[in-house]
């Protein structure tokens, strides 16, 4: 297992990572509403399929015009393709299917529940303290996705299979989530990206094929274009950063982050797609934004700042390659 990154000295000392968790946030809650919206044009599967080889054949595209970019083991290889079929095909698959009978807001409120399940697991697979902030934390946030969610379920306005794949989605991202921090795969972050998206187009397009038809795409502006923000943005980009803040942050800091989701779902939903917002949705983000504060304040890197160019390319962040802020709180080598 890999601890937490020592926070790397970034150029000029600006840090940056404010601005990466407000890129990865509004990238991934965006996501629900876009998707939501492309389903309308095409079959679940095929968009899936078609979104994970579009972002997998540009990303080593990419690390084929730079050569000599592939520093990855047969392990970490496969430690990535894993994770491909749990990060991406599972996960996305479920709520991609899910969301064919609940709302875009709705999906990402579920998947908002993340960091109580990371923080669970965190504190048995990964030994990541669960302090009483922490705790108090996960409890206004889970008390704030349930609120909402019930008051969403009253209504009848989202079906029940739909809400369970989505919990089955979560349960799906989470497992990946604790399986990266305790198998620490090495490698650059971009490698492992492309080796996960081409995996699970790989794995997703056969199913595809067999249970949806082609001739149900429908062409339109809307599809290809949420189809290129889907691929080329979320699944490179958001991702890239989700693993980076993984990476540095830990899996209990990290996953707090998506108790940001409901919000930023709900605005994006009405802002794409029209849906509907209901005061007790807003009544429910109070906690919600509260509980981000409590969890993220204890056990969050004090300075995280954007490596350098040469220190990304390095293999390995240990006190040997890396000059870090404080020596003393980096891991032994």
């Amino acid at each position: 297992m890999r601890p937490a990154l020592p926070a790397p000295v970034g150029i000029g000392g600006i840090n940056l990572l404010p601005l990466f968790v407000g890129i990865f946030c509004l990238l991934w809650s965006s996501a629900f509403a876009v998707a939501k919206l492309t389903l309308l044009y095409a079959p679940p599967l095929l968009l899936l399929s078609a979104r994970f080889l579009i972002a997998g054949i540009v990303m080593t595209g990419v690390l084929l015009l730079r050569r000599g970019a592939w520093p990855i083991g047969r392990r970490d290889l496969l430690l990535f393709a894993a994770l491909g079929l749990v990060n991406n095909a599972i996960y996305l698959g479920l709520n991609y299917a899910a969301m064919t009978s609940i709302s875009a807001g709705l999906s990402a409120i579920i998947s908002s529940s993340n960091p109580v399940l990371t923080a669970l697991l965190a504190a048995t697979f990964l030994h990541e303290r669960i302090t009483w902030r922490k705790a108090a934390g996960l409890a206004l946030g889970v008390g704030g996705v349930v609120f909402i969610v019930e008051s969403r379920i009253g209504g009848g306005a989202d079906h029940p299979i739909g809400i369970v794949l989505a919990i089955g989605g979560l349960i799906s991202l989470v497992t990946g989530t604790i399986l990266f921090k305790r198998v620490a795969p090495n490698g650059q972050l971009w490698v492992g990206n492309a080796v996960q998206n081409l995996t699970a187009g790989v794995a997703v397009l056969p199913l595809a094929l067999a249970f949806e038809h082609v001739s149900d795409v429908v062409p339109s502006w809307y599809l290809f274009a949420g189809l290129a923000y889907s691929a080329l943005l979320v699944s490179v980009f958001g991702y890239l950063l989700w693993f980076y803040l993984l990476r540095v942050c830990g899996a209990t800091s990290a996953s707090a982050y998506h108790f940001l989701m409901p919000p930023l779902g709900l605005m994006f939903g009405w802002l794409f797609i029209g849906e509907h917002v209901e005061l007790s949705d807003l009544l429910g983000i109070v906690p919600v934004g509260f509980s981000i504060y409590l969890v993220t304040r204890s056990g969050f890197p004090q300075r995280a700042l954007v490596e350098p160019l040469f220190l990304r390319r390095l293999k390995g962040h240990c006190p040997d390659q890396v000059r870090c802020i404080s020596r003393s709180r980096c891991p032994p080598p």
